[in-house]
């Protein structure tokens, strides 16, 4: 009788923040230079940390907004 190979299926919790001067705003997807934010806030130039959770996971990397945050755009540019 032929054995047969079981695997286990895992979804991984995925999470990803912008946090800015305390506000810890929600990102709906990461590119090399932009994201894109869920909601918008306005805010000037100036550096972030963008965290990236995945399960128990976490990495933080410091980035800068060199056109800030515009109330109307949920698309930002990174550097």
């Amino acid at each position: 009788m032929e054995s047969i190979a079981q695997y286990e299926a895992h979804s991984a919790e995925v999470e990803l923040s912008l946090l800015i001067n305390g506000e810890c705003l929600s990102v709906g997807q990461l590119g090399p230079d932009f994201l894109l934010l869920d909601d918008v806030v306005a805010h000037p130039p100036t550096e972030a940390v963008i965290k990236m959770r995945v399960d128990e996971d976490e990495n933080l990397w410091r980035v800068r907004l060199p056109e800030g945050i515009a109330s109307e755009r949920v698309s930002l540019a990174l550097c």
